[in-house]
């Protein structure tokens, strides 16, 4: 799988951290992991399972503990940490560095930074920006729209009707995140997250009519940048004498970048009002999130009439 980095510059500017010492264009020095570390037991001179790829945070806890040790063994324990060369080094909680610290790092070209937020703050913020700029990405050709909070990513052929779709959900007060590129992150175990690529973001493609700017036309409440994917539609042209799920018992899953996401299919024949029945999947997905499921109870309903047992 690819590998994804981010500059330390991006994240400087992100959290508007204070350069005490930056070695070169932080451009140049790419981060590679989301994982943080408050280098404790590196301080006490266990390096074995050191991981110099992460931002090593200093707090009030380790910068005590560093001013409480006598000058030389502060001078050996401070060389010893910085010559593991970690990818930088954030003092927190607005404490401010030894000058054994400073001297070292300049002397191992290690960026020093420093915030004044807690250090349990800022260590749960970096983690959660950096697994959203390192997440593992592909890009489907699909629609993906906000319907009652729900995310869902719409596929098919083109030309099936995806973009018509979307407008008409704009205008029933729904909002459109991406229109014929989706690029989809995974961001947790278990969580996608897609947004538009930069270029097309808040447009969408109508044919006959060309390129709709629908931040534009229907204002800023029609938008959304990035949205979770809760559903996948697929979105296909009806097939006489094909068999449709008519009791939605089947619990189909549509796997992207290793997360099974529900995925239901639609046929799409004149007459049919692809709006009004995308929202009603989207509140039948939320109401089985949250432990009902119509097609499970009208199935226990129909055996117990019948006789049967339920299972």
């Amino acid at each position: 799988m690819e590998e994804y980095t981010v500059s330390l510059n991006r994240i400087v500017s992100d959290f508007n951290f204070e350069i005490l010492y930056a070695p070169s264009d932080l451009e140049e020095i790419l981060i590679r992991t989301p994982e943080v570390s408050r280098p404790g037991l590196a301080l006490a001179g266990y390096f074995t399972l050191f991981e110099k790829r992460r931002i090593q945070l200093l707090g009030n806890a380790e910068c005590r503990y560093l001013d409480g040790l006598p000058a030389e063994q502060r001078e050996n324990t401070l060389l010893s940490f910085i010559k593991a060369h970690p990818v930088a080094v954030l003092v927190t909680a607005g404490n401010s560095p030894c000058q054994e610290l400073r001297t070292y790092a300049e002397q191992e070209n290690v960026p020093l930074l420093r915030t004044q937020e807690r250090t349990s703050d800022i260590m749960a913020l970096l983690i959660t920006t950096l697994n959203n700029y390192l997440a593992p990405r592909i890009t489907r050709h699909g629609v993906l729209v906000d319907v009652y909070g729900e995310g869902l990513l719409l596929l098919g052929d083109s030309g099936v009707g995806k973009s018509e779709t979307a407008i008409e959900l704009v205008k029933r007060g729904h909002r459109l995140i991406a229109d014929d590129a989706v690029e989809i992150r995974r961001i947790a175990s278990g969580q996608l997250v897609g947004n538009a690529p930069e270029i097309i973001r808040h447009y969408v493609e109508l044919r006959g009519i060309g390129i709709v700017d629908v931040r534009r036309l229907f204002g800023m409440g029609a938008v959304k940048d990035e949205g979770q994917i809760d559903l996948v539609i697929h979105l296909e042209q009806w097939i006489e004498g094909k068999m449709y799920d008519r009791l939605g018992l089947d619990e189909n899953k549509y796997n992207i970048l290793g997360v099974d996401i529900p995925s239901i299919t639609i046929p799409v024949k004149p007459g049919r009002n692809l709006a009004i029945i995308l929202e009603i999947a989207a509140m039948n997905n939320r109401q089985k999130k949250m432990g009902y499921n119509t097609a499970e109870e009208f199935n226990k309903r129909l055996m117990e009439q019948m006789g049967l047992p339920t299972v």
